[in-house]
């Protein structure tokens, strides 16, 4: 609920933005941070938390591709608490209204996490990421975007040990991101 007033208070109080932040040949760079749990298909009872850094190229003028470096990662298990770094390298977001002071987008991709402990707690230190999330862009500001996206985070070591259990997780994270 708190979430839904947030992005209707941004929307509102959005100002006029530059109509070519989002556009082809752009750059994006952003900070952003998030957090969730576990969801039925996998280990249970575990929640994440995460901390990253965004750095984009517009593609097109809807099409982008993206690289997430995430230096905090925490993962919160029933038996032991995981520590580590992600590296997202590939992200392709779809920007569906590009140009607009108000853009809901699509994203895909898939990376790597390394922890200290395994995760879960029965899998390994090294797991991969693939991922899906929605979000919207709100332009606060001319070439700046508050970011605010659900995302679908699935942590797997994808057989590099036996069993893989894996985890699922439902993620909601926000970003402020700088357009050049």
């Amino acid at each position: 609920m708190r979430l839904a007033a947030l992005v209707l208070l941004l929307c509102l109080s959005a100002s006029a933005q530059d109509p070519g932040s989002i556009h082809k040949g752009a750059w994006e760079f952003g900070l952003w941070t998030g957090g969730g749990t576990s969801v039925a298909g996998g280990t249970r009872d575990t929640q994440l938390w995460n901390a990253g850094l965004r750095v984009g190229k517009m593609l097109t003028d809807h099409l982008e591709y993206a690289v997430d470096l995430i230096p905090a990662y925490v993962i919160f298990q029933p038996v032991e608490n995981a520590y580590g770094a992600g590296l997202t390298p590939l992200l392709l977001k779809y920007n569906f209204t590009a140009g607009s002071r108000i853009a809901p987008y699509l994203e895909g991709g898939g990376g790597l996490l390394i922890t200290n402990r395994d995760v879960p707690t029965i899998g390994n230190t090294v797991n991969f990421t693939p991922q899906v999330a929605f979000g919207v862009q709100v332009f606060a500001r001319e070439r700046r975007s508050i970011n605010i996206a659900a995302r679908y985070l699935h942590i797997s070591n994808a057989g590099l040990s036996d069993p893989n259990p894996g985890v699922n997780t439902i993620q909601f994270t926000i970003g402020y991101h700088w357009w050049k």
